[in-house]
Order: C-alpha cells, then structure tokens, then sequence
C-alpha cells in the first residue's frame, strides 16, 4: 500500500514541526549539557529548601527535556552542598540552591568556611526572599507569643528552640526574641528542617527558628503554630501570621533569600543559559503560585543583581550578629 501526496505532505510537515520544537528545545538549553543535571541541597529531604528544590526541577526536567537529579547534602548549617559544588564539574551540570543562611551568614558568623563565597561559587539567580519565623510545637498548646513567654516562666527547663543553621538568622532571630521578652533560649543544631520537624511534631523538643517556607504547611495542618514572622510586612501566604515589629520588636526585622549558584570555574556562556532557563521557569504562574504558597517570594535577578543583594545582606547581616552578641567563630 502506498500513501497518497497529501499523506506524505502532512506527515512530513508533522514530523518537521516536532523537529522544530525538539531543536528550540535544545537551543533554549544550550550550551548546557543534554546528560542529567544534579540540584544540590544542603538540607536533608522534606525541608522547605528540599521541597522548593523539588517543585522546581519538576519544570527545569520539562523545560530542558533532560533528567534533573536532587542531590541532598546535609550537614554545616547547609554549607555541604555548596562544599560538593566547589568541585564539581563546571560543564552547567551542576547547580546548587541555597538559602542565605548557608551562603552568606555563615560568610558573616565564621571565621573559617569550607568554600569561599566569593570565590568558589558563581552567582545565577536570585530565586527569591523568605521570612524567618519562630515556632513552637502543638504539644505545647501555646497559640501567642505572649502565651509562650509565660509557658517558658512555668517551664524553664525547656527555654530551647532548635535551628537547621547556627549562626544565622535562624539562630539569632531565636536569640534574640529571647533576650527581648527577658528569657534566654539556647540554640539547638539540627541537620535539616526535616529532623527538626519530626521532632517538633513529636514534642521532643518544645520551639523551633527556621524558614516560612519550612513551617508553613505544617503550621496550617496544626502540628505546629507559627508564632511570629521576621519581615516588616506580613507574608503574602499567609497574611494572619503577625510580624515581629507588631508584637512590638520591630528592631528584630529580617529577611532572607534563595539563590541559585554554579561552580566558580562555569563558562559564562553556561551562567547566562542557566539564567535564562531558571528565570523563565520560577517565573511561570503555576509555579510561582506553589513557592508562594510555601512562603517563598518569588523574585530573580542577574547574576550581577544576586552578588549587589548579597553585599547588602553581609551589611544588614553583620548587624544584626552584633545585636545577637554574637562574635564570628
């Protein structure tokens, strides 16, 4: 059986179009490699960076046409991850998503780091800027921070909150509301906000201090109850959360953020496609509305853009460890 001119025609004009897409596929991608690409985290899986890292690459695999592989790197308040990315091929294989409690805080708090900021690490994109909150678990039956203070009074003993990353805001956000309502509350390292979740869930340790995006979900299902957000405007998700400033510490305000790096040694051929790639997914409707509901507000940047708001950040940063009296280690 043969098939007729206009069968031919229409097949061949089909499988040029799905050509055509293939290729403008692989040109959005270019130079990037076409093997899989590896999403570093520096948390342990289920966190808020973990989930927001996954959420992502679920686009980037449609967007590139290509594997996306999360590589979890716990450990160091975060800093593993961006360890693993300092010798990592420097191909556009590999990138890292990291919140400023791993990047630039610990930069500000240390006095020796396992990878330089500036040095080892090539700025993509801002991925967007998180408040900071303190929570407390739902075994406590405490719903204010005015009730919390006076659970701490009838409970010394467990004036404690536990943080995914000493030496930053989400250790001294912790600090310092302590030293505000006139109780110090000891910091507890956890390697991730998973960990610290479970064990915020079962009541084995009473508070928490850690990102919005961490907490929300599970604050809205009850297990555990945000009691003050770190930014001077209330979250867009989750507008019934007061902030700090009008529970009446408004010199505790703060604000963190997501950045996407590659290794220092990266063409810039390759940063520029990746930024090109990654702004034009995290700026897509759906998915910004999924981040925002986890409390991430989306925002992206040049890479010139991301080193200007890191420089800003060490500043407002290295004031706010003075205020924690806190000295780099």
């Amino acid at each position: 059986m043969t098939f007729s001119l206009a069968r031919r025609q229409a097949l061949l004009s089909a499988g040029t179009a799905a050509a055509g897409a293939l290729a403008g596929q692989r040109a959005l991608a270019q130079p990037l490699p076409a093997g899989p690409i590896r999403l570093l985290v520096g948390y342990a899986p289920g966190g808020g960076t973990d989930v927001i890292a996954r959420f992502i690459a679920d686009k980037l695999r449609d967007r590139l046409g290509a594997s996306v592989l999360i590589e979890n790197r716990p450990g160091a308040s975060g800093m593993m991850a961006a360890v693993a990315l300092k010798s990592a091929p420097a191909d556009g294989s590999v990138i890292l998503l990291a919140p400023s409690v791993s990047t630039v805080q610990q930069k500000v708090t240390r006095k020796t780091m396992p990878f330089d900021l500036d040095r080892d690490l090539a700025p993509i994109t801002l991925a967007g800027t998180v408040a900071t909150v303190y929570v407390v678990s739902a075994t406590t039956g405490v719903g204010s921070l005015a009730e919390y203070v006076q659970w701490l009074r009838k409970n010394p003993q467990k004036a404690n909150f536990g943080t995914a990353a000493m030496g930053s805001t989400t250790h001294f956000f912790g600090v310092e509301i302590g030293q505000a309502v006139g109780i110090p509350l000891d910091a507890v390292a956890y390697k991730g906000t998973g960990p610290l979740m479970t064990d915020l869930i079962a009541g084995h340790i009473p508070a928490g201090c850690g990102g919005l995006t961490s907490f929300l979900q599970h604050h809205q299902a009850g297990k555990v109850r945000i009691l003050a957000v770190s930014t001077a405007r209330r979250a867009g998700a989750a507008p019934d959360l007061p902030t700090i400033g009008e529970l009446g510490y408004p010199t505790l305000t703060s604000e963190g953020f997501y950045g996407f790096y590659a290794p220092a040694r990266t063409g810039a051929p390759q940063i520029e496609a990746w930024n090109k790639v990654l702004r034009s997914v995290l700026e897509q409707p759906d998915l910004r509305q999924r981040l925002e509901g986890l409390g991430l507000d989306v925002q992206t940047s040049t890479p010139a853009e991301l080193i200007a708001y890191q420089a800003k950040s060490i500043v407002s940063f290295t004031a706010s460890m003075k205020a924690a009296g806190f000295e780099p280690e």
